[in-house]
């Protein structure tokens, strides 16, 4: 398949701005989605790692919807010509706490854009990066990836990746069952409208996978609550994942991690139920 993607190139350094309030009742939904032993933060308080993702939306209207469920017009990105889309990962910097009550403002920048070919065929991959303000100023800073694959044939099988296994030497380690009322929820309090998270016969039949794909998002927020839990009082200061396979409801997964020799950062992994890596991650810590 031959794209020319320098039409695309002419986008870089595109802006978009957007505005919303942080509030406790996605906060609500949230400790119950993930079954959370956390209290709900007051007015003032922080919230955890990750849960921005509660807040500034794309509400894209039904218009600038594809078949997919997916916006394809309406954000910062150029009509990408690829049908289908996958998360690869994100690298954030955490300048700051977010607050209950706090007014955002973010800023989306198309930063990047990439021609490559992988095992299931071209893909297109594209970074925005994105800076969440607070009224005391830069509180987050996310660099975040997407992968634009080709369409499967009808009555195809959308590859899987077999990867590497994971390291043995992992104290940290979590069994997660993402059974569909779970994602569906997720997808809901993030306003995710991505057809594959909770329409079964779209994915399977359409997409060609074997069950619902785990929001890259889920597995990240997993992975975020692992590291808190298992070094409590410690602030992150920046996490990378990079995803290098899917994740399906059709069984449980992990997590697991390790600190790192000088106890100033982590590493962590969500694992396929064959034990191999679904995605990786890395953190530095205060």
């Amino acid at each position: 398949m031959t794209i020319d993607i320098e039409p695309l190139r002419k986008e870089l350094g595109r802006k978009i701005e957007d505005e919303d309030i942080v509030t406790q009742a996605p906060i609500k939904a949230m400790i119950a989605t993930f079954d959370r032993p956390d209290n709900v933060p007051a007015e003032g308080e922080p919230i955890a790692p990750g849960w921005h993702l509660l807040y500034l939306h794309s509400h894209a209207r039904p218009a600038q919807l594809g078949k997919d469920g997916a916006a394809f017009t309406g954000g910062v990105l150029p009509e990408i010509p690829m049908p289908r889309r996958m998360y690869a990962g994100s690298t954030f910097t955490f300048d700051g706490d977010i607050r209950v009550g706090d007014k955002l403002r973010r800023e989306i920048e198309f930063s990047d854009i990439q021609l490559r070919q992988g095992s299931t065929g071209t893909l297109i991959v594209t970074t925005q990066t994105r800076r969440i303000f607070t009224p005391r100023g830069l509180a987050l800073t996310e660099a975040a990836s997407t992968v634009f694959r080709e369409e499967v044939k009808a009555g195809a099988r959308s590859g899987v990746p077999e990867r590497d296994p994971v390291p043995g030497d992992t104290p940290w380690r979590r069994t997660i069952e993402p059974h569909p009322v779970m994602l569906f929820r997720y997808s809901a309090i993030t306003f995710n409208p991505h057809r594959i998270h909770y329409d079964r016969t779209y994915c399977m039949e359409v997409e060609g996978y074997p069950g619902l794909v785990v929001h890259g998002p889920f597995a990240q927020q997993c992975l975020l609550d692992l590291l808190r839990d298992s070094m409590p009082g410690r602030r992150i200061k920046t996490f990378a994942v990079r995803a290098r396979a899917p994740l399906f409801d059709t069984a449980p997964f992990s997590v697991v991690g390790r600190p790192t020799s000088d106890g100033n950062g982590a590493e962590l992994w969500t694992v396929t139920p064959k034990g191999t890596i679904a995605a990786q991650a890395t953190a530095t810590l205060a």
